[in-house]
């Protein structure tokens, strides 16, 4: 079985704020209405980026605020932090603590706690972080303390990175134990750590499925002896990929080489310098070119990604079943949102069905289990 979502990050390039003097803003509520859309179709998920100073690439920044509204105008889909900083010069532990248990009570149970350290100097530096190594240590030191705080009544911590007296961290989650926990990753090492740490591991990677199976495979076998950094095991891996399905397979192509992927995939390797950058990339202001049709159709042919028709968009998908991964998580460019809700409408009618038929969430299970066994302790 496939769970499906969305990944939402408020990309704002500067080639649109050329023509729309309030680009931002209305990028902001293009993406609600996406997500309102992607609720309605019964869509699983969706992940919130938290970005800082990231011009052009990400205005996400304050995702606590963006999940808390989105709570209130949706009712069905998981609302998940992709992710939170959790580095205690970016974000105190205890403030994380608050807003992820206030988040279960507002969405009423729906909210997915995905953590992580950053992914750019531009923002670690900006929160007077110098050295991108130390966030490692940074993470694992704080991880474990979050299971701590939203059980104890009087919690207190003296680390490296930050310590506090003690104090009784309000609220508690609304559901028994905790939110399920998840950390981004992009390596086989760190799908094997997640695994380890019986953590859901969410793979912003963007890269075909193929490359992807060993990194899934790796996630896998390392859960099977996980020591839970949480309350329990989140065994869940996603993978992110962008979709674009149409009943006319051109139209979906044209479309889909007018997003912006060129100028997108240029954004990420100017600012993302703690990830490797891939040989070819051109040193920004320089920008890669759009997708070719004969490319694009290659990768269709090939089930790289999910686009076209229904039929091309379901060989896709089963790509990234094939891989093992339990998630496929879209990311959407700048299409006219006519365009994406009609493709989420037409995805989700023809496409999900055959690949996700249970309508609770993987991680509900999870959860539901964990607090059976608590139940009965």
């Amino acid at each position: 079985a496939m769970e499906f979502g969305l990944f939402t990050q408020t990309h704002v390039p500067k080639y649109y704020r050329d023509e729309d003097p309030h680009a931002e803003h209305n990028r902001l509520l293009y993406e609600i209405e996406l997500v309102k859309t992607a609720d309605r179709n019964r869509f699983k998920y969706v992940w919130a980026s938290e970005h800082h100073f990231l011009d052009e690439y990400s205005h996400l920044s304050a995702n606590e605020s963006w999940l808390g509204y989105m709570a209130a105008v949706t009712d069905y889909i998981h609302l998940g932090s992709g992710i939170f900083n959790v580095t205690p010069p970016v974000n105190h532990p205890a403030r994380i603590a608050e807003r992820v248990a206030m988040l279960d009570h507002l969405s009423d149970g729906r909210f997915e706690f995905g953590t992580g350290r950053g992914s750019s100097t531009t923002e670690q530096a900006g929160f007077g972080i110098t050295d991108p190594e130390l966030t490692r240590e940074m993470w694992d030191e704080v991880m474990p303390e979050f299971k701590k705080m939203w059980a104890q009544e009087s919690y207190s911590f003296d680390g490296k990175f930050f310590s506090m007296p003690e104090r009784n961290v309000l609220p508690k989650p609304w559901k028994a134990p905790h939110p399920p926990m998840w950390v981004a990753c992009g390596s086989p090492e760190t799908f094997a750590k997640a695994g380890r740490l019986g953590l859901g591991a969410l793979g912003f990677t963007f890269r075909e499925p193929q490359a992807l199976t060993p990194m899934v495979e790796a996630y896998k076998e390392a859960i099977q002896d996980a020591d839970p950094v949480g309350g329990y095991v989140n065994d869940n891996v996603t993978l992110v990929s962008t979709m674009l399905c149409m009943e006319d397979g051109q139209e979906a192509r044209d479309w889909f080489r007018k997003a912006g992927g060129g100028y997108f995939q240029s954004n990420v390797y100017r600012y993302l310098d703690t990830f490797p950058r891939p040989p070819g990339a051109p040193p920004w202001p320089e920008v890669l070119p759009d997708i070719s049709p004969e490319l694009l159709d290659a990768g269709i042919e090939a089930g790289m990604l999910p686009a076209g028709t229904p039929e091309e968009c379901a060989r896709g998908v089963q790509s990234f079943v094939d891989t093992g991964a339990d998630q496929l998580v879209f990311g959407v460019n700048m299409i006219p949102l006519e365009i994406v809700q009609g493709s989420l409408e037409l995805f989700a009618k023809e496409v999900m069905p055959q690949f996700d038929k249970d309508p609770v969430h993987r991680t509900t299970h999870h959860r539901d289990a964990a607090a059976e066994a608590l139940a009965g302790s």
